[in-house]
C-alpha cells in the first residue's frame, strides 16, 4: 500500500487535454484478451493524448473480477511505461467498500483516481459529499470527481462540487457529463485555482474548453487519438477555426457511437480498425446491424 504521504511527491494536477477512458478487449469465449490492450494502448499513446484512464466504466469494469482488474491494471502500467500519466477508475455506491479498497490499493505508476458518483441508491447532495469526503481522506493520490447522472441517477450540483473542491486539496478536478454547459461554466467561474473541469462528453468538448475547461476524458480516442487530441489542443490554444474543422469531423461518429449503447459501438470501430475484437460481456450485447452499418460508413469519410 501506498505511504499517506505520497500525494506531497506526486503531480498535483493532470496535463490540460485528452485523456481516453479505454475499454476492455474480450475474446470470443469471454477471456480478457491482453494482447489486444496491449495493441489499444499503444494506439493510443501513438496517437499523442495527455492521458490514460484505466479500469474507467467504458472498460466494463463492473463485469470484471478482481483478479483481471489486478492483471489489466499491471500491464497498462507496463505498456506505458511513464511515457503518460494513468488515471484509475475507482468508483461504486458502497462508500466504507471503496474506502477499504483504496487502503489495500498500491498506487505505484498510478497518477490519480477517478472517481464515478454512487449509482443506484440516488443519495442527495449531502451524501455525495460526505461520499467523497470519505474517499478524499483515504486516498493518497489526486481525485477526480465524475458527474454523470443519466447513468447514476443522480446529479451532483455545481454547489457540490465547489464544496468539494474547496474543501479537499486532494481533490483535484471533474470529469463533467451532465450534459448542462450552465452547470459546467458554474464550476468553471467559481472554481478554486488549478482545479480542473474536463468534459464527459466527446460531443461538447470543444464548447466546454472553449468556456475555460480542461479537456476530455473521451471515448472516441480509443479509436482516433490523434486527430481528437490535436482538436482538445488547438482549442485550448485558441484555435478554433482549426478545431471546429476537427470536432464537426467527429461529430457524427460520436453519436453513432452511443447510438446502440457504449462501449459496443467504439468496440465495433475498434474491431474494424483491425486493433481489437468488438466482444462485449453480458449483460451488454453487441450493437445492431443498422448501427454497425453506419459505422462503417462513416469511417469511410474519416479516411
Amino acid at each position: 500500500m501506498s505511504s499517506p504521504n505520497a500525494l506531497k511527491s506526486q503531480p498535483a494536477r493532470l496535463p490540460q487535454g485528452t485523456g481516453v477512458a479505454i475499454i476492455t478487449p474480450f475474446s470470443k469465449d469471454g477471456s480478457v484478451d491482453f494482447k489486444s490492450l496491449e495493441n489499444l494502448v499503444e494506439h493510443i499513446i501513438k496517437g499523442k493524448v495527455e492521458y490514460i484512464v484505466a479500469l474507467g466504466t467504458t472498460g466494463e469494469t463492473v463485469t470484471l473480477t478482481k483478479e483481471e482488474k489486478a492483471e489489466i491494471l499491471q500491464l497498462v502500467i507496463k505498456v506505458t511505461n511513464g511515457r503518460v500519466p494513468i488515471v484509475l477508475g475507482i468508483g461504486g455506491n458502497n462508500t466504507a467498500e471503496l474506502v477499504h479498497t483504496i487502503e489495500k490499493t498500491d498506487f505505484t505508476g498510478i497518477h490519480t483516481i477517478l472517481s464515478v458518483s454512487p449509482y443506484y441508491n440516488r443519495p442527495n447532495q449531502e451524501g455525495l459529499y460526505l461520499h467523497y469526503k470519505a474517499i478524499a481522506q483515504a486516498s493518497p493520490v489526486p481525485i477526480m470527481l465524475y458527474n454523470i447522472p443519466g447513468r447514476t441517477g443522480s446529479n451532483m450540483t455545481d454547489e457540490t462540487t465547489l464544496r468539494l473542491a474547496n474543501d479537499f486539496e486532494n481533490i483535484t478536478g471533474i470529469k463533467e457529463a451532465s450534459g448542462s454547459l450552465q452547470q459546467m461554466m458554474n464550476i468553471i467561474k467559481n472554481r478554486p485555482k488549478g482545479f480542473q473541469v474536463i468534459s464527459g462528453d466527446d460531443a461538447i468538448t470543444l464548447p466546454l474548453v472553449a468556456c475555460g475547461g480542461d479537456g476530455i476524458i473521451s471515448v472516441v480516442a480509443n479509436a482516433y487519438p490523434k486527430d481528437f487530441s490535436e482538436m482538445v489542443r488547438l482549442t485550448l490554444s485558441g484555435n478554433y477555426e482549426e478545431a471546429r474543422k476537427l470536432h464537426y469531423k467527429f461529430l457524427t461518429i460520436i453519436g453513432l457511437l452511443f447510438a446502440d449503447g457504449n462501449p459496443g459501438g467504439i468496440k465495433a470501430v475498434l474491431e474494424m480498425m483491425g486493433i481489437c475484437p468488438a466482444d462485449v460481456r453480458l449483460p451488454l450485447a453487441s450493437i445492431n446491424k443498422k448501427v454497425h452499418a453506419a459505422l462503417a460508413e462513416e469511417m469511410k469519410l474519416l479516411k
